[in-house]
């Protein structure tokens, strides 16, 4: 797993206040990403890159693995989960092939439920751990991070 932000202590970090990060991505840039056509979707924005459309479908993988995550290891104290191969998936879901408004639809359900699981998180939970081969991951640097990827990838569609 690529990290896209430093770990914040978890004693210092609010669930709530996650959450809001999270909604305040997804009221920033849905209205914006509303605005691609469903042509310029399937356009990379360089050559040889996924296009708004296979980018969003990784954020929506993204979105699922993630879940898992952060569900789980609100139950138990550590998770052995896969990690994903995040080129394989997006290929074998064919997401170049989905419409444009269906991928958003997709995504901001995702998201938005995200943001409620997350804002329901008991803080002791935040110090849980994903276990990888390579290290273990705190819950609450799990979903820093994945604010934080988030944010790298749309700003692949929406450059500032």
């Amino acid at each position: 797993m690529s990290a896209y932000t430093q770990p914040t202590d978890v004693m210092l970090l609010q669930p709530e206040r996650l959450a809001d990060d999270l909604a305040q991505a997804l009221d920033s840039a849905l209205p914006l990403l509303r605005q691609i056509t469903d042509l310029e979707s399937q356009q990379p924005r360089e050559s040889g890159k996924w296009s708004p459309r296979q980018i969003i479908g990784h954020l929506i993988d993204s979105a699922c693995n993630n879940h898992q995550r952060f569900v789980r290891l609100q139950i138990d104290r550590e998770i052995h989960l896969p990690g994903y191969k995040q080129a394989e998936w997006v290929a074998v879901q064919h997401y170049a092939e989905r419409p444009w408004k269906d991928l958003l639809n997709l995504w901001e359900g995702l998201n938005r439920h995200l943001v409620h699981v997350i804002a329901h998180t008991q803080k002791p939970h935040l110090a849980h751990e994903w276990i990888t081969p390579d290290r273990a991951w705190t819950l609450g640097f799990l979903i820093e991070d994945y604010i934080a990827h988030m944010g790298h990838h749309l700003l692949q569609i929406l450059p500032e």
